[in-house]
């Protein structure tokens, strides 16, 4: 954690933001899970921070969804029924497909792919791509996960419009925080988990909108199935 030195504001809020990271990180790991509760104080002693800037990142990630805020009691973890899975996976391949629309419709603000810099970003989004679904293939549900987040920011920014970008990790990581509780009971994970990034990036590499929809219908039908059919015991 940075320390108090220069200027307090910056410091502040820079620690909110690492505060933040990591007990999302906490809650997609399924270290705080579903339905935990928490003070301010116990997490201010467990990093050993004042109370202030963890007030700030818990209030932060009530408003993401992850958290739910009581008066008098604290956080809790949110719990995420499968319903409400199958609503954010609606929501996300929305979305997903409107982010990429500009594609189509505008091409006035499509990326040259023979310029250099954009180029270079595609090489960056495609080696993520190989890093998630190397991860995907063992089995590793948390390097999935930061790579998979990482690997959409990237892609939207990349292809996308950025508005969407920013609401589609939102949706990404609540999505992923209801599917790790049921996730983590398998004890294999390989073959379970999605590995269809390096396609996706090449369908919108060639403007090929019909086959990253395609790509990306699939994904949502195959998480929404897996997550049903563990929820169902």
């Amino acid at each position: 954690m940075p320390g108090t030195g220069g200027n307090g504001s910056v410091t502040r809020s820079t620690l909110r933001q690492q505060l933040a990271d990591a007990l999302r990180d906490e809650v997609l790991a399924g270290r705080l899970q579903a339905g935990r509760e928490f003070t301010v104080k116990e997490i201010a002693e467990q990093y050993g921070v004042s109370a202030t800037p963890v007030r700030e990142a818990l209030v932060d990630l009530s408003a993401q969804g992850l958290l739910e805020a009581d008066q008098h009691r604290g956080f809790r973890v949110h719990e995420y029924s499968v319903e409400d899975y199958r609503s954010i996976v609606e929501a996300r391949g929305l979305v997903t497909t409107g982010m990429f629309q500009v594609l189509a419709t505008d091409p006035g603000r499509q990326r040259d792919p023979e310029d250099p810099r954009v180029h270079a970003a595609a090489v960056g989004v495609r080696r993520r791509a190989e890093e998630a679904q190397r991860a995907a293939a063992a089995g590793d549900l948390t390097v999935l996960i930061g790579y998979d987040l990482r690997f959409w920011r990237e892609l939207g920014a990349l292809f996308g419009n950025p508005y969407l970008a920013d609401f589609l990790h939102r949706l990404r990581v609540q999505s992923w925080v209801c599917a790790v509780q049921h996730l983590r009971r398998l004890d294999d994970l390989r073959g379970h988990l999605w590995s269809g990034h390096t396609d996706l990036v090449d369908a919108l590499m060639r403007r090929d909108l019909p086959t990253a929809r395609s790509i990306i219908a699939a994904h949502d039908a195959d998480s929404l199935a897996l997550i049903e059919r563990l929820a169902s015991g």
